[in-house]
Parts: C-alpha cells; sequence; structure tokens
C-alpha cells in the first residue's frame, strides 16, 4: 500500500480524561448494587454480565488512546496500515466546536457493518483542505450525536 499521502497528520481516536478515585468507588458501588440485586432475583446471567460490563469499563477508562496516523490518499483515507475508500462511504460531515477549545473532526458514514462511523480528528492538518478534497468525492451530510456517543460523554469518555 504504497500510495502518496496529499495530507498526513496524527492524532488520538478520543481525548483521554483521567478517571479520579471516586469515580472507580462509584463504578465499584453501582455494579456491586446491580449484581447483588440481580442474584436476589436469580437472574445469574445478568449479574455476570454487570460484573463483566463494569470491568470492561473499568479498564478502557484507564486505558490512553493510542496516537494514529492518518493519510489523505487518492482512493481514500488511511487509517494506521487500514483503507477506507471513497466507494464505500456514504456521506461525511466536518464537525467543528463554536467556542473554539476542541480541534475539528470529521464524521465519516461508510457501508462497513465493523466500522460504521468514523470519527477522525483534523488537529496538525488544514481542515479546509480536507473538506475540499471530502467534498469532491463524497456526499456530505448532517451527522448528528448518536445515544452512544451522548452516554460515553455523560460518563467521561
Amino acid at each position: 500500500m504504497s500510495q502518496d499521502a496529499l495530507l498526513e497528520w496524527e492524532g488520538r481516536e478520543y481525548d483521554h480524561n483521567p478517571k479520579s478515585a471516586d469515580w472507580y468507588w462509584a463504578l465499584g458501588i453501582i455494579s456491586v448494587a446491580g449484581t447483588v440485586a440481580a442474584v436476589l432475583f436469580g437472574n445469574y446471567l445478568l449479574a455476570a454480565l454487570i460484573v463483566t460490563a463494569a470491568a470492561a469499563l473499568a479498564l478502557h477508562a484507564a486505558k490512553v488512546p493510542p496516537v494514529h496516523r492518518f493519510r489523505l490518499v487518492d482512493r481514500g483515507i488511511v487509517i494506521g496500515d487500514e483503507l477506507h475508500p471513497f466507494e464505500r462511504m456514504v456521506s461525511f460531515s466536518v464537525l467543528e466546536d463554536v467556542a473554539g477549545e476542541f480541534p475539528p473532526m470529521i464524521s465519516i458514514k461508510n457501508e462497513s457493518w465493523l466500522s460504521p462511523h468514523l470519527i477522525i480528528p483534523l488537529e496538525g492538518v488544514d481542515a479546509d483542505a480536507v473538506y475540499s478534497y471530502f467534498l469532491q468525492r463524497v456526499d456530505e451530510g448532517e451527522h448528528t450525536h448518536t445515544f452512544v456517543d451522548l452516554v460515553a460523554a455523560w460518563l467521561g469518555f
């Protein structure tokens, strides 16, 4: 995959917000209460699910996201070593923070069932150039935050 990059930049998938000890205590208390309630009602599968979900949430909260390398090439956008071709993209939208606190991001909806929605930070690159290049190749659409995005923001992710 030796394609010449038109634009190239690096960024993190999301901003890491370190969690306090109180956050982990609250997660533990809520998960223990939910597990005890599930066991009292005889729903052992739900109890196992709550414990597994709490452990996964705690591990994800502690993890610092890796830095990804993004390259805009003739055929699409390359994230790391994986090409996401323009032909599989349904629509895109550039999301900008009105207050200017956060860098702009490009939201891409594609046909892939494994990653149907990509959000790529545009920090360290000319966002207008990326927008112009995408506008020539992919339909622009209005992208709103999903329920999962809102829950993740509420949890501090």
